[in-house]
């Protein structure tokens, strides 16, 4: 449980996003004041909050920067202009608009006096091939794909603010998060869109033989551990947020099956270089450090999904 101490203020960067979306929630609901900092307007689904305050903007704009920042105590930086799939495509870019973006934030966050700022790094992308597994936070890094390449870098970034100015942090690894709010027809989240394409009679695309284990976490388990971020102190600030268990892709299709009522279609395709073929996250630092452990299982998760998203119907309505 997150302790009763007096809500900080708080800016989250991307916080129009999926999981940013998610985490302006449940800041408000928790007494926070809150402003959302993103390039898009919040999402249709998404309830207005009336101690949430929306300022348009990236962190290319200074001015609209600092006017995020001022006053803020806590910084939640989940912005990225890239996906994993796509990093690739143009490294390059990838970089100059992550990475510098991101050195433009822990100047701000430096010259306003932000004590905390919070990022949500990969752990899907920022370990590479696994090694062993379950991955833990001491296995070598070494990204497939830039957009792991710049996360790692910002984590290296923070550390170095850390000791040369003072701006404490924390970073969490994350595993796939998935749930209400995730829009079924973007480029990634694998649960989402297979929901999206299960509710419209579409197709799957499935890469490889379906063999490759990933793990899926549940949004709200993800915005309580970035909550739970706020108050935590010590040494250890890295921690890796995931479910505690794989699942391979084939078996995701039959719990999909299983959630829905619904056999999913197919379309296989070859493997993708880019894709490790497992990823599963040891989370026993963040049991201990964080005092947090996932609570919500892949059934259920599936199944609030699924009847979220049949609610909304986000495929034919009210948009992403």
């Amino acid at each position: 449980m997150i302790d009763d101490r007096t809500p900080a203020p708080c800016v989250v960067l991307g916080g129009c996003g999926f999981i940013g979306a998610n985490l302006t929630a449940a800041l408000a609901q928790a007494g926070h004041e809150v402003r959302c900092f993103d390039r898009f307007d919040p999402p249709a689904w998404a309830a207005p909050a009336q101690d949430v305050r929306f300022i348009k903007g990236d962190a290319e704009e200074p001015e609209r920067l600092e006017q995020a920042m001022r006053g803020a105590e806590i910084c939640f930086h989940l912005m990225s202009t890239t996906i994993p799939k796509t990093s690739n495509d143009d490294p390059i870019y990838d970089a100059t608009s992550n990475l510098v973006s991101s050195l433009r934030v822990l100047e701000s966050c430096r010259a306003h006096g932000v004590r905390k700022i919070i990022f949500l790094s990969s752990g899907g992308t920022v370990y590479g091939q696994a090694r062993y597994t379950p991955i833990d936070e001491r296995h070598p890094t070494h990204p497939l794909c830039a957009y792991g390449v710049t996360r790692l870098t910002i984590e290296k970034y923070l550390h170095m603010y850390h000791a040369l100015h003072g701006l404490d942090y924390c970073v969490l690894r994350a595993a796939n998060p998935y749930g209400p709010g995730q829009n079924p027809r973007s480029a990634q989240g694998a649960i989402g869109v297979f929901l999206g394409r299960m509710l419209n009679g579409e197709t799957i695309d499935i890469w490889g033989d379906g063999s490759v284990v990933r793990d899926f976490l549940y949004i709200q388990d993800l915005v309580r551990a970035l909550m739970l971020a706020i108050d935590h102190q010590g040494p250890t600030r890295l921690f890796n947020i995931g479910s505690g268990a794989g699942c391979r892709l084939n078996t995701l299709l039959d719990e999909l099956a299983q959630a829905t009522g619904r056999r999913p279609r197919t379309r296989r395709h070859p493997a993708r270089a880019f894709d490790a073929p497992v990823n599963v996250l040891d989370i026993s630092a963040a049991r201990a450090g964080l005092n947090w452990a996932p609570t919500i299982s892949l059934p259920t998760g599936l199944r609030l999904t699924w009847e979220w998203l049949r609610a909304r119907n986000l495929n034919r309505e009210d948009g992403p």
